[in-house]
C-alpha cells in the first residue's frame, strides 16, 4: 500500500505525543518517591520491578490482542488513559501497596503501545516500506521524548517533581487527537500481522509452534533480555546519585540526561531508517550493545553532574539503535507467518523481564556496595551480551539471502 502524506503525518505526531506516554513515569517515579516519600532504594526498584514483571507477562497477550483485533486505534487510547490516570493518583497516596498498584496498573496498560504502533505502521507502509518508515518513527519518538523531558526539567524545577504527571496529561490528550488523525481504512491489518508476504504464499497464520523453533529468534530474545537486565536501572541509579548531590536540581539534571540521550536517538533512528537495508541489522546492534557496556564502565569515573549528564549520551547511540532495530529484526524473522504482532509482544517479554529484574538488582547491589558496584555489574552484563551480538546471532536482512535456520521439530 502507498504511503500517503497524511497518514505520514498522522503517525508522526502519533509517535511524537505519545513519547512521554508509553512509558509511564519511568526515571521520575524514583525521583518523585526518593525526594518526596523518602524511600530506601531497594524500596524503589521493588516497585519497579514489580510493574516491571506484570508488564511482561502481559506482552505476549497484548502482542496476540494487537494481531485479532480491528480496533487498534481505540486499544492505544483505552490505554494511555488507563497509563495517566494511575499516575495521576500517585501524588494522593505513600503507601507501598498503593504505588504499586498503581504502577502494575500503568504497566499492564503500556504493554499493548509497541505491538500497536508496530502493526498500525507495518499495516500502513507494508514489509517493503517498514524499515524505513520505523526508523521515521523512533524519530519523532525520540524527539517526543527529549521536548517532554525538557518540559518536564524546567517546569519541575519551578514548581516541584509533581508537576510531570500533569505534564502526561497534556501528551496523553494530544496522543489521542493524534490517533485520531490515523485513518482506519488505510490500515491492512492482514499486513500487520506479518501475514501479506508474497514470497511465502500464506494467507492464513502460522502455528505458534513456527516461532518456538526458530532458533535465531529465540537467540535475539536472549540478546534482548541482556541489553534491558544491563541498561533498565542505569538511568534510575543516575537519577537517585543526582539527587543525593543536589535534591533540588535532582529533577531538571535528570531531565537533562534524557533530553540529551534523546536527541542523540534522532539521527541513531534516521541512520537505522535509512541504512539498515543497505548495510544489514548486525553491524548496528553489535554496536549498539558495545556502547551499552562502555556506558556503564564509565559512570563510576565521576560523580560530576555535568560528567554523569555527559555519559549519558551514550544511551542515545545504544538505545537509539536497539529500539528502531528491534522490530525491523523481528519482522525479517517472522515474515509471512501472521505472527509478528505476538512475536514482537514475547520478544518484549524476554527483554521486559530484564528491565523488571535491572532496578531489583541493582537497588540491592547499591545497598550492599555503592553505586559504583551497581554499574560495574550493569556494565558486566552488557559486555556478555555484546558478546552474544557478535560472535552467535546472524544478519536477518532479508535481501542478503539469508536462509532461517530451524531447530528440528
Amino acid at each position: 500500500m502507498k504511503q500517503s502524506a497524511v497518514h505520514s503525518r498522522a503517525l508522526d505526531w502519533l509517535n511524537f505525543f505519545l513519547a512521554d506516554v508509553r512509558d509511564g513515569l519511568g526515571p521520575y517515579l524514583a525521583i518523585y518517591l526518593l525526594a518526596v516519600h523518602q524511600w530506601q532504594p531497594a524500596s524503589i526498584g521493588l516497585v519497579m520491578t514489580l510493574a516491571g514483571v506484570t508488564a511482561l507477562v502481559a506482552q505476549t497477550p497484548a502482542g496476540a490482542l494487537i494481531d485479532r483485533t480491528r480496533a487498534k486505534r481505540a486499544v492505544i487510547v483505552i490505554a494511555a488513559l488507563l497509563v495517566t490516570g494511575s499516575c495521576l493518583l500517585l501524588p494522593f497516596m505513600a503507601s507501598f501497596t498503593l504505588v504499586a498498584l498503581t504502577q502494575t496498573v500503568s504497566a499492564l496498560a503500556g504493554s499493548v503501545f509497541a505491538p500497536a504502533i508496530a502493526a498500525i505502521t507495518l499495516g500502513i507502509t507494508g514489509p517493503k516500506a517498514f524499515t524505513r518508515r520505523f526508523g521515521r518513527n523512533e524519530t519523532f519518538n525520540h524527539a517526543g521524548n527529549a521536548c517532554s523531558a525538557l518540559l518536564a526539567g524546567g517546569l519541575a524545577y519551578l514548581f516541584g517533581p509533581v508537576v510531570v504527571f500533569y505534564l502526561m496529561a497534556v501528551m496523553t490528550v494530544m496522543s489521542i487527537i493524534a490517533v485520531a488523525r490515523v485513518p482506519a481504512d488505510a490500515i491492512d491489518h492482514q499486513q500487520a500481522r506479518g501475514l501479506s508476504d508474497a514470497a511465502h504464499g500464506h494467507d492464513q497464520p502460522a502455528g505458534l509452534r513456527v516461532l518456538l523453533h526458530n532458533r535465531t529468534l529465540l537467540l535475539f530474545a536472549v540478546c534482548c533480555a541482556l541489553f534491558h537486565l544491563a541498561n533498565a536501572a542505569m538511568l534510575p541509579l543516575v537519577s537517585q546519585k543526582l539527587s543525593q548531590i543536589d535534591l533540588r536540581l535532582a529533577t531538571p539534571l535528570t531531565s537533562a540526561c534524557i533530553v540529551a540521550a534523546q536527541l542523540v536517538m534522532v539521527p541513531m533512528a534516521m541512520l537505522v531508517g535509512n541504512k539498515a537495508e543497505q548495510w544489514g541489522r548486525k553491524p548496528f546492534l553489535v554496536a549498539g550493545f558495545f556502547v551499552l557496556a562502555l556506558r556503564g564502565a564509565l559512570y563510576v569515573l565521576s560523580d560530576n553532574p555535568f560528567w554523569l549528564v555527559g555519559v549519558q549520551l551514550l544511551d542515545g547511540v545504544g538505545a537509539g539503535i536497539f529500539g528502531a532495530l528491534f522490530p525491523i529484526v523481528v519482522k525479517d524473522l517472522t515474515a509471512g507467518t501472521g505472527r509478528f504482532n505476538v512475536s514482537l509482544g514475547a520478544l518484549t517479554t524476554a527483554f521486559g523481564l530484564g528491565a523488571a529484574l535491572s532496578p531489583g538488582i541493582a537497588g540491592l547491589v547499591v545497598q550492599a556496595a555503592g553505586y559504583d558496584a551497581a554499574f560495574l555489574t550493569l556494565a558486566a552484563i552488557a559486555t556478555a551480551a555484546w558478546l552474544l551480538v557478535w560472535l552467535a546471532l546472524p544478519e536477518t536482512a532479508p535481501q542478503m539471502d539469508r536462509t532461517l535456520e530451524y531447530a528440528e521439530s
